[in-house]
């Protein structure tokens, strides 16, 4: 079983990296991988080179698949970001932009879009200033979870996994609250019933 974590926070010692420093403990010795977009200095600019890829005129810049082989030796994906004016930071957006290309996450065809992560669960935990009342009264959780688990899980296929909201990291976040989201996410993955070889299976599929 392997877990990618993507972050992207520029500060390490942020409440994003302290989030993700507890899933790595919490989920040993299983194992995982943490994909640091900021500290990486992943592009997310969507240029014409990604442009001619998408319309087929030549391959996939090499950042591009890097990316995508470290997300095909992961059976599960946890994304961990600040909630930047009710939705991800530029980064993040840009690499799925970019990561999430035709081809790999779907497939389009005479027939219409063809899902192509069957073999992912994705899981999201988002990091917001606002606390958590105000947050769900506006209906920005309800739009948050709608473009992440609609609009990127549900359209290439994967499985949907635990979306673990934290509120009110402008001030001083209950602990509870963090090992609370981290436990939930922590769980789910350690109670996935698959094994690799059907991984490997799906993946082929």
């Amino acid at each position: 079983m392997h877990t990618l974590i993507v972050v992207v926070h520029p500060d390490e010692t942020s409440l994003t990296h302290q989030v993700v420093d507890r899933l790595v403990t919490g989920l040993a010795p299983l194992s995982t991988a943490v994909a640091d977009l900021a500290a990486e200095k992943f592009d997310p600019r969507f240029t014409l080179d990604d442009h001619l890829a998408y319309n087929g005129a030549r391959g996939l810049p090499a950042d591009v698949l890097d990316e995508q082989q470290r997300l095909e030796r992961a059976q599960h994906l946890v994304v961990v970001f600040p909630v930047y004016w009710w939705s991800m930071p530029a980064q993040l957006k840009g690499w799925f932009d970019r990561v999430f290309a035709d081809g790999f996450a779907y497939r389009s065809t005479a027939a219409g879009v063809a899902p192509a992560l069957q073999w992912l669960t994705m899981h999201f935990v988002p990091i917001a200033a606002t606390r958590a009342e105000p947050f769900a009264r506006r209906g920005y959780e309800s739009a948050l979870r709608t473009q992440l688990e609609h609009g990127i899980v549900d359209y290439c296929g994967g499985v949907r996994g635990t979306f673990a909201l934290i509120n009110g990291s402008q001030g001083t976040t209950p602990l509870a609250m963090v090992d609370a989201a981290v436990g939930r996410v922590i769980d789910k993955i350690r109670t996935d019933p698959r094994a690799l070889g059907r991984h490997e299976r799906a993946r082929e599929v």
